[in-house]
């Protein structure tokens, strides 16, 4: 953005941070001022207009939040504010609500420094306006609501650390992990029924990966039949060629399948990194999401899908162990995946004997970003029935619609057209 007669029409180059004061992830200096030629200038400044987006931006930038301003106002806010106050290396400003976003925009321009990176918050999702304010009005990046705190992170932390997003390395389906704080929590229950729900509501195809080889549940509470060759490849990453798919992949309905195994208590399965890593890159391929029901405590090669994963998921129950334990996965897990794309998931609330919200709150050190609630009877006859609960439980769906649609980035409720898919990257 460079002149204050610059007008609509006219092209804004991009803008470059300089390196001096770039600062790279989890550094607490970030929030210093940088020295770049503007006294006191803040790392990053961030406008928006509702909580929701509030919340989005505070989990998906976690690890930033010593060096980000949020305040509450659209972009006529932060146009007046940077007519008096220096601008941020990063500036995030939400357009909803304006009656003339794109003219609001030119006027932001006129206000903000040429060098800041400019990502815009909007509730438009048509190509035009995209093309438009990318292209002709210098913004970087324009993220459409609802919010999610994986959008958030992909494309906006980079910005953050200094850089710019890697497109190229988001390409391939989604992996989630699912990893319970200790065995009884109901992880697979939740791995399962997210995994229908996702392919569901989006209408992708959705791979459900349940790497406990032995004696493990998903298919049966599919009641699918676990397919031959799973150990194989991952023992083997070499045996895991194109037909691998079509052989051990069951299908349940027409957009999801189930990967599993049903190997004997004697059997002794050793997967390696590299199995796990190849069986999840032709996953990828195939499958918008993968969502893996991970052994608890993961084996240092079943870790490997936490260095994969886009999400995780950590599954806790309303007892004293269980929430120790749960702060134990949480802090092994971000530190392969970072504090943005964990989520803490609290199953079986106010069973009986149940420790009180208040006391769950204080042990994590916040709320749980998804509750679901005791279900004494649904869940055990599904179990039996070999019947998806999700099938008979609007209770257990609405509980997980937060995060279908943290993973999607459709709004679960409204469902999504194709161009907002595409927005939501």
């Amino acid at each position: 953005m460079q002149t204050a007669a610059m007008t609509i029409t006219q092209e804004i180059p991009k803008m470059h941070v300089a390196n001096t004061g770039t600062s790279h992830a989890g550094r607490s200096d970030t929030a210093a001022p940088i020295p770049d030629g503007q006294l006191d200038r803040i790392a990053a400044l961030a406008f928006v207009t509702d909580e929701e987006t509030e919340a989005a931006l505070r989990g998906g930038l976690a690890e930033f939040l010593g060096s980000l301003q949020i305040r509450r106002g659209g972009i006529r806010a932060a146009t007046k504010a940077l007519e008096h106050e220096a601008s941020p290396r990063v500036l995030i400003v939400d357009v909803s609500g304006s009656d003339d976003p794109l003219g609001a925009l030119d006027a932001l321009a006129a206000v903000c420094a040429p060098d800041a990176k400019v990502l815009v918050i909007g509730e438009r999702a048509d190509i035009e306006f995209y093309r438009e304010i990318t292209r002709h009005l210098g913004v970087d990046e324009y993220l459409t609501k609802p919010l999610t705190r994986d959008r958030v992170a992909t494309l906006a932390g980079p910005y953050m650390a200094g850089a710019e997003p890697e497109r190229a390395a988001s390409r391939g389906g989604k992996v989630v992990a699912v990893c319970g704080a200790r065995g009884g929590v109901g992880t697979t229950t939740v791995a399962v029924n997210l995994a229908l729900q996702i392919s569901e509501q989006t209408r992708g195809h959705v791979a459900l990966l349940d790497l406990h080889l032995r004696g493990g549940h998903a298919a049966m509470m599919l009641g699918a039949r676990p397919g031959a060759g799973l150990r194989l490849a991952l023992e083997d990453p070499d045996r895991a060629d194109s037909l691998f798919l079509e052989r051990v992949a069951f299908p349940v309905g027409d957009r999801l399948r189930v990967i599993a195994a049903e190997e004997p208590f004697e059997a002794d399965p050793e997967p390696s990194p590299a199995g796990i890593t190849r069986v999840l890159e032709l996953l990828r391929q195939r499958f918008n999401v993968i969502v893996v029901d991970l052994p608890t405590p993961p084996s240092p090669a079943e870790r490997q899908v936490l260095l994969l994963a886009r999400h995780a998921l950590v599954v806790f129950g309303p007892d004293v162990g269980s929430l120790r334990d749960a702060e134990q996965a949480r802090r092994m897990i971000t530190a392969h995946i970072g504090s943005g794309r964990t989520m803490m998931v609290l199953n079986r609330a106010k069973m009986p004997g149940a420790l009180k919200q208040e006391l769950i709150q204080e042990g994590l050190g916040g709320k749980p970003e998804v509750v679901i609630p005791d279900l004494p009877r649904q869940l055990p006859r599904a179990a039996n029935l070999g019947r998806p609960a999700l099938r008979d439980s609007s209770a257990l769906r609405r509980a997980l619609a937060p995060l279908t649609q943290e993973i999607s980035g459709i709004n679960v409720r409204q469902g999504g057209s194709l161009i907002g898919r595409l927005f939501r990257r």
